[in-house]
């Protein structure tokens, strides 16, 4: 009798030990700061999202989460840097130009984007907006669709440079309207600004944080968004699919991503948190007021919505012709 109650417990705990293990390894992480590479810019796009939701992540797990900016090849190279990281305290501000566009672009993409530098939470999108200098007189997007038809010889349109959201959504607006449209790539959103400013180029379809102030201002007029839901911050402003133009659904958007190394439980408990934060009522306004829309996906849904944007963006780059060493 002693010895079989014996062996019960003994075998109970044996099965126990792998539980008790990973339990452990969630009390645990992290263990030292935790690094975050991102692929643009100190104070761009990628930084400022990812800022939104550092405070709860400081807090919930009681460790910096530090920026590190790694610039260079569209952000692939951030990005390969985080993939093969091994200290298991490494993440990516993932983005449309680096996990999906950069795929077809660059003939030796750095990493596999199937089975490497799996996903942790989307965390928003951010459309782009079809404008015009202001004194143009193109009020709406018909006037706008009449002019480009009668004279599309004048329609010159410019982007952030080849391969970018602003170049690859007038790329297809003038594929989904038939005529073809003549690409003036810049380098940066900068340059593209100053140009639409100038009126060297007829419109764009860039990033709509870019463009707020000088729409506020008086200087561009936002004709439509590109993405299928109006935007939060002009809800007067129609999508170009209900001014017309079909099958029609653009945007940019940021996320974070792990290096290949990291325990499921870990991206897992990460996702958890970077989730939460984003359904707060706070972080959505803190979205909003940089022009973007707070987009929570858990891990495995981001993995999805990776995928699909690789398959969205392919055909579409390969037919630009953008392509990068």
């Amino acid at each position: 009798m002693g010895f079989e109650i014996g062996r019960r417990a003994l075998l109970q705990g044996m099965f126990a030990i792998p539980f008790i293990g990973r339990a452990g390894a969630q009390t645990q992480w992290p263990t030292k700061p935790v690094r975050v590479i991102s692929g643009g810019s100190a104070g761009g796009g990628s930084d400022i999202a990812f800022r939104l939701v550092e405070q709860r992540l400081r807090d919930k797990f009681g460790q910096p989460f530090i920026i590190e900016n790694l610039t260079g090849a569209g952000g692939t190279t951030g990005a390969a840097a985080a993939a093969k990281a091994t200290d298991l305290h490494t993440f990516f501000i993932s983005n449309v130009a680096s996990n999906a566009i950069g795929v077809p672009l660059y003939k030796n993409f750095p990493f596999n984007p199937k089975t490497e530098l799996p996903g942790v939470a989307r965390l928003c999108t951010v459309t782009n907006a079809l404008v015009v200098p202001a004194n143009t007189g193109i009020s709406n997007v018909q006037q706008f669709l009449e002019r480009v038809k009668a004279d599309p010889a004048k329609a010159f349109f410019g982007s952030a440079g080849p391969g970018t959201t602003s170049h690859l959504s007038g790329l297809l607006l003038g594929q989904r309207l038939g005529v073809e449209l003549t690409h003036v790539p810049y380098k940066g959103t900068a340059a593209n600004l100053t140009a639409l400013l100038r009126n060297d180029v007829m419109f764009s379809v860039e990033n709509l944080p870019v463009v707020i102030s000088n729409v506020q201002s008086g200087n561009l007029k936002i004709l439509a968004v590109s993405q299928a839901r109006r935007s939060p911050l002009f809800p007067d402003i129609p999508t170009l699919q209900e001014a017309g133009v079909p099958d029609f659904d653009m945007f940019s958007w940021y996320g974070v991503s792990a290096a290949t190394a990291t325990p499921r439980e870990v991206i897992n408990r990460v996702s958890d948190e970077i989730n939460a934060a984003l359904k707060t009522e706070e972080t959505i306004k803190r979205f909003r007021n940089i022009g973007s829309d707070a987009a929570p996906l858990n891990a495995a849904d981001f993995d999805k919505f990776i995928a699909a944007e690789i398959d969205k963006w392919t055909p579409l780059v390969k037919s630009s012709g953008a392509t990068s060493d």
